[in-house]
């Protein structure tokens, strides 16, 4: 005779609502308090928890950034509203070490670095999930767009249902071990209009908020000016060159330039010529035609595989690749070097990749990803 399975709740545990303990990691924005409020109004025990993972007061003057003063009001606003424990841990500290230090040192050392991933990683994923699990929590969720599904093998992260909306690239390093504990409510959202509907329905006072805009600790998007404070020597003015070795001009430091770049090199004259490569080590700035900006191969390292099987168990692999956040997935044949290294064949060369970007794995006929790595050369 069978036994009947018990019905499994929302979060994927055979228990009532209330009866599971989920920790919401709140960032201020409409995204996440939405997350909050949906889970508090479905009866979950719902644990608010929002990051301070910078200075109040250099961010307050700053509209659209995340996890600083203003922010960790209106969370702590939308806690009250629904009636669930909010609360405030300081995690700057582990947020410079962990995140800004290493940004300020990639642009140092000529690479292009994708902070909020790293944040993700070391910070929300990292930190954040075991303080989940020491308040005994049965799984955290976030306000990202991407899907998790509960595979035959195990949990499989996948795109958002809203392509423009959609953070695989931003989550490509998610560890197994976090995917089985995460839970992201808003993926399957086919709009932010139903986030912000969903918002407006609960009362929320950030329905109308604006999304942040650029990397949070970067006050009106100004790297340069971050870095500089960082590390002076990081404005040490140098020679902007020519790939056939031809002194072109100077530059003001190797920080204020990225790989594909046209405008802004004071050099005109003569065919368009765009930064091929950011040389740290002689401080130039090396440039040429538009062709020479064309990649076939990429190293890549650091790489995190979310397949079924083990990265090493095939000599080559057919997905396809982002490399760039704002790039649609193009196909491309992985070689792995070593558990954690790899080399990334483009079918179709790609333009403006640069060192210290994301490399991310996509199923080519679906939507699971599969993972990513951090491009070297």
């Amino acid at each position: 005779m069978s036994v009947d399975q018990p019905k499994l709740n929302s979060m994927g545990f055979a228990k009532a609502p209330k009866d599971t303990r989920v920790l919401v990691a709140m960032s201020g924005g409409v995204d996440s308090s939405v997350v909050a409020a949906m889970l508090a109004e479905q009866g979950y025990d719902v644990v608010g928890v929002t990051l301070q993972l910078y200075d109040h007061g250099a961010a307050l003057a700053k509209k659209g950034a995340c996890c600083a003063g203003r922010d960790i009001h209106d969370a702590r606003r939308v806690a009250e509203e629904m009636g669930f424990p909010h609360y405030v841990l300081d995690y700057e500290n582990k947020f410079k070490e962990s995140v800004i230090d290493e940004f300020a040192d990639a642009y140092l050392a000529g690479a292009t670095p994708v902070p909020c991933i790293r944040c993700n990683e070391r910070v929300k994923f990292r930190d954040l999930l075991e303080t989940a699990k020491d308040l005994d929590a049965d799984c955290m969720a976030t306000g990202h767009y991407i899907q998790r599904f509960a595979g035959v093998e195990k949990a499989e992260l996948h795109k958002a249902a809203d392509g423009d909306r959609d953070q695989s690239y931003f989550l490509f390093s998610t560890k197994q071990e976090q995917l089985e504990y995460l839970r992201f409510p808003l993926g399957h959202l086919k709009s932010k209009a139903e986030t912000r509907d969903l918002a407006r329905k609960y009362g929320l006072p950030v329905a109308d908020k604006p999304d942040s805009q650029d990397i949070c600790f970067v006050p009106n998007g100004s790297y340069a000016a971050v870095i500089e404070k960082l590390r002076p020597e990081a404005a040490d003015p140098g020679d902007i060159v020519h790939l056939d070795g031809r002194v072109l001009g100077q530059h003001k430091g190797i920080i204020n330039y990225t790989v594909g770049q046209r405008r802004g090199l004071g050099i005109g004259g003569g065919d368009p010529l765009y930064v091929v490569k950011l040389d740290a080590d002689n401080k130039h700035v090396v440039v040429g035609p538009k062709e020479t900006l064309a990649t076939r191969t990429v190293t890549i390292k650091e790489v995190n595989w979310l397949g079924d099987d083990d990265f090493m168990d095939q000599s080559e692999r057919t997905v396809a690749v982002r490399v760039r956040s704002t790039r649609a997935p193009k196909e491309a044949i992985i070689r792995p070097t070593s558990p954690t290294s790899a080399t990334v064949n483009l079918l179709n060369a790609e333009e403006g990749v640069a060192p210290g970007q994301a490399c991310v794995f996509y199923d080519v006929d679906g939507t699971r990803i599969f993972g990513g790595g951090w491009i070297t050369k």
